[in-house]
């Protein structure tokens, strides 16, 4: 039987390629886009409860987001900058923001804005006459002048501003509160309660934007006479005592506090030191779980590090 022999690739025909027809016409034009519709309505709803870094992100979306963000004012009558945005906060963004309010910006809370002058708050000021809340806790390149200023500016025409927050502001002298004791005037008796006693963990547990129970957050000590946070006692032991309920009202300097009840910790009868560095009383040391090596607990605030069967200290697991 013959065998055909094989023949190698060299001396394969080459394949045939079936030519297509060269097609001149234009390519077909794109489908028409779709007209942008309106946001469900729901959308406003959501805005209002988002912060506003969290607004702002939503800002840079997309066309109908920013529409949105940008057309509803009532977004922006509340303005409230935290951490971390408050480092990165200046005039010109302060202006920017509030200016989205068209002049009826109500509120005003700027916590640890280092970077906000006086000159940035009372240009805002001018804007927007209509503000009943400024919170400025922490801005340390604001001054007690600037704050006068600022304050005369929004009760001159009008008497709308009732709570104001400058505790951290340097140089506050009693002149400067008396001045803007005189400024702010309200009836205490509506919406306001005069029996709540304002206590450190009262003042530990209220957001920066919130009224409280004092038109000015800040007062005078009663034992060193410097303006700041004068916090009064919760132990029952010192509000049984007139005169020894008396004594415990003071600033935090002059009377150490429990960091979890708020209660006076006397100089005789030391607090016992947490592993987070802050100061209890011997009731509120002997109830929180301890650090199973040096037996130190961990104060409410940094309740998150420890469980309830005991724990290990940072300063204990890492040296």
């Amino acid at each position: 039987m013959s065998i055909q022999p094989f023949l190698s690739t060299a001396e394969m025909p080459p394949p045939t390629l079936a030519r297509r027809p060269i097609d001149d016409s234009p390519p077909p034009p794109p489908p028409p886009r779709p007209e942008p519709s309106e946001p469900h309505g729901a959308l406003h709803l959501v805005l209002a409860y988002l912060p506003l870094p969290d607004l702002i992100a939503f800002h840079r979306v997309c066309t109908q987001f920013r529409d949105a963000v940008a057309g509803d004012l009532l977004l922006w009558r509340d303005v409230s900058v935290e951490p971390p945005l408050s480092g990165r906060l200046t005039d010109e963004a302060l202006l920017e923001i509030t200016s989205r309010a068209d002049g009826r910006l109500r509120s005003l809370a700027l916590v640890g804005c280092p970077r906000v002058s006086d000159a940035g708050i009372l240009r805002v000021a001018r804007l927007n006459r209509g503000i009943s809340k400024l919170c400025v806790p922490g801005c340390t390149y604001l001054t007690a002048n600037g704050i006068v200023r600022v304050v005369k500016e929004l009760t001159e025409r009008n008497n709308n501003l009732k709570h104001l927050k400058v505790h951290g502001i340097s140089n506050m002298t009693k002149g400067h509160l008396e001045v803007l004791k005189s400024c702010i005037t309200r009836n205490l008796t509506q919406g306001h309660d005069q029996s709540t006693p304002f206590t450190y963990a009262y003042w530990r547990s209220l957001p920066s934007n919130s009224d409280g129970v004092r038109p000015i957050d800040i007062d005078i000590c009663p034992k060193c006479r410097n303006t700041g946070l004068v916090f009064e006692c919760t132990r029952e032991s010192c509000q049984s005592m007139q005169g020894r309920w008396t004594e415990c009202k003071a600033c935090y300097f002059c009377i150490a506090r429990c960091e979890d009840c708020g209660g006076c910790i006397d100089f005789d009868e030391p607090g016992e030191e947490t592993a987070c560095s802050h100061f209890l009383c011997l009731d509120c040391w002997l109830r929180l779980p301890k650090c199973n090596l040096c037996n130190r607990p961990y104060c409410e605030r940094h309740e998150r590090f420890h469980g309830s069967n005991g724990f290990i200290c940072e300063q204990c697991l890492f040296g």
